[in-house]
């Protein structure tokens, strides 16, 4: 049975929260409500209590804020002015930067995120380098850069590679790190000159809507430049994959809706950057230390397993395995569960009823398929009143499932791992890469040597040896197959959104 916290900590924060939250969008430079007045419901995921409402773009008001962007772009100097955007990412740093506490509590309240993720990946991290790094980057990018040589016929010609924005870009954003994934969206597209559309997810709308409020008020960021529209309408957001004037869709998220943008964009050719979905295995080699075992498992549960990342996969030798099992269920019993807003929660809900009922049935199939349900499988055991409408599901590990099986192939976004084992270094290689999807990994082993000759065998596009961090602004991350197209930050993240021109002209003849 893990260990649940006990307070009403969440229902505090989120009457706070409630009460200082912006609920209006960001269109044209100002801030305002939805044409039509429509709001909708911000629900606490630990409480299910209303938080409070946002507007609700209609399509009147994604029409306007495809429509500014697309003038900002085409009628203002920000596409060329490298200066000003430079001190603007950086005026925009400062404005989060003298608001972050109420940022962290707003995170905790609506996210539903432990206290201890905001230390780190929900806030910290993004908060002191996803600006700062695409700021730097617009100096000493390469905007240009000679050919030499070349000619026809006897003439002699001159070649520049100029490197562009692309237009206007349509961010597409989710609920489980949403300001991270924000700020990791707009650095490098602003920075890089594009104007930008921002649609956050639902579920998670007032980070979105306060950092356009700190754009507007706190920045000399252009009118249009940036556009924040919030809708729980699927038919508005989309009108961001078919509206001509969108040149490209940045989104992070589920890989079913990722294939869906790329068919829906194909009629205007529009480019696509997709971060999607991920089943990541840790590979625990024979000579590893057993240590490592429980914090690679206890990963897989932060919060609530909802990180396209995690390694939800944990394949060890054969040799290791009884003692994996045993520690691993140990350690899950003892894992906190409970309120999001307490420092010692590790575990906190879910974002959605629907989220959690998609993950209790990927547990009761693995069951009917054979698997064995270890610990967990469930709602924890004594959650206090107060969190008795929130979105729990007790750290599950799950054993016997097949290699091939459901639980061990598809993405559940839940504190679910499956314990696999294997016999030998090649067999664990082909288990990790039987997979649809392609994002990270880990190795753990007790030559550096090895697992870094495991690590290159492995198709994904991040992996992390003996506890080795793949992540920053500077780091590119992203997935090869169905985990999506393209990489998040890096310069690859920062040319990525830009176009490339090759000019050529003739030079005279000499003599």
């Amino acid at each position: 049975m893990s260990e649940v916290v006990a307070d009403p900590s969440s229902v505090q924060l989120g009457s706070r929260v409630g009460a200082r939250a912006e609920k209006r969008m960001l269109i044209d430079g100002a801030l305002v409500s939805a044409a039509s007045g429509a709001e909708f419901d911000n629900l606490s995921p630990a409480t299910g209590r209303l938080l409070g409402t946002t507007a609700a773009a209609g399509p009147e008001d994604m029409d306007a804020a495809i429509g500014a962007a697309r003038r900002a772009f085409d009628t203002t100097d920000w596409a060329t002015n490298r200066a000003l955007r430079r001190r603007t990412l950086l005026q925009m740093q400062d404005a989060i930067e003298s608001e972050q506490e109420d940022l962290r509590a707003e995170l905790i309240a609506e996210v539903g995120c432990p206290v201890m993720t905001t230390e780190n990946a929900q806030l910290d991290w993004p908060l002191a380098d996803a600006l700062r790094y695409p700021a730097r980057l617009i100096d000493d990018f390469e905007w240009e850069r000679r050919l030499d040589g070349g000619g026809l016929f006897g003439d002699r010609n001159a070649r520049t590679v100029v490197k562009e924005p692309v237009g206007v870009v349509a961010a597409i954003t989710p609920s489980n790190f949403p300001i991270e994934v924000i700020l990791n969206k707009l650095g490098p597209a602003l920075a890089a000159g594009n104007t930008v559309v921002l649609k956050p997810d639902p579920h998670t709308p007032w980070n979105a809507t306060r950092l356009g409020r700190l754009i507007a008020e706190r920045t000399d960021i252009p009118a249009g430049v940036v556009n924040v529209v919030p809708t729980p309408s699927n038919e508005v957001a989309g009108l961001l994959g078919t509206d001509p004037r969108v040149d490209m869709v940045s989104f992070t998220g589920s890989t079913a809706v990722g294939r869906h943008l790329m068919r829906v964009g194909a009629d205007t050719m529009k480019r696509t950057f997709l971060e999607l979905g991920g089943k990541s295995a840790m590979i625990v080699l024979a000579d590893a230390n057993p240590a490592h075992i429980v914090p690679g498992a206890i990963g897989a549960c932060v919060h609530a397993g909802q990180a396209c990342a995690a390694n939800t996969r944990m394949l060890v030798h054969r040799s290791l395995f009884d003692e994996a099992v045993a520690t691993v269920t140990h350690a899950f019993g003892g894992v906190p569960v409970g309120d999001p807003a307490l420092p010692s929660t590790l575990v906190g809900p879910l974002i959605s009823a629907t989220q959690k009922q998609r993950v209790l049935d990927a547990v009761e199939r693995a069951r009917r398929d054979g698997a064995r349900i270890v610990v967990g499988g469930g709602e924890p055991d004594g959650l206090p009143d107060h969190l008795a409408g929130g979105h729990f599901v007790a750290p599950t590990l799950i054993v016997g499932a097949e290699p091939g099986s459901s639980i061990a192939r598809d993405e559940v976004f839940g504190p679910v791992l499956v314990l696999i084992p294997f016999d030998d270094d090649g067999e664990a290689v082909r288990i990790a890469n039987d997979s649809a999807f392609g994002l990270a990994g880990a190795v753990v082993s007790r030559s550096p040597e090895r697992a870094m000759g495991i690590a290159r065998r492995i198709r994904t596009g991040a992996i992390g040896v003996n506890g080795g961090m793949y992540y920053g602004a500077d780091a590119p991350f992203g997935g090869y197959k169905n985990s999506g197209v393209g990489r998040q930050c890096g310069i690859e993240g920062f040319a990525q959104y830009t176009e490339t021109k090759t000019i050529g002209w003739r030079l005279p003849r000499q003599g």
